[in-house]
């Protein structure tokens, strides 16, 4: 086992200044990667916020169309109402058709 220890400190000895560099380099490209995706990261969040907030004022906008289209719709429907008892048109249309009956004794009575 103490052979083993030394074994490796004696190759780290050999190897340390190479080795220490190459993960230095390593861990440096690494911090710069996290760094970049962190970023990215960052970004695309910011992207989605905006995003949710022009749609949530779209939203509010259609909101408010559609609570005027229902106050357009019942002041219309109230007019409506309030026209139908004068309208002499409405009263054709929702008179029935006269039967056959109807119409012979119509015509015996105006010979």
């Amino acid at each position: 086992m103490m052979s083993d220890s030394r074994n490796q400190i004696l190759e780290d000895a050999c190897e340390g200044s190479d080795d220490k560099g190459r993960r230095m380099k390593r861990k440096e490209k690494n911090r710069v990667a996290a760094q970049k995706s962190r970023k990215r990261q960052t970004e695309k969040a910011d992207l989605l916020h905006q995003a949710c907030e022009l749609l949530e004022q779209r939203n509010r906008k259609l909101r408010r169309e559609v609570d005027f289209l229902f106050e357009e719709q019942r002041l219309l429907t109230e007019a409506l109402r309030a026209h139908e008892p004068l309208c002499p048109i409405m009263h054709f249309l929702l008179t029935p058709p006269p039967s056959d009956l109807q119409m012979d004794i119509m015509a015996a009575c105006s010979v």
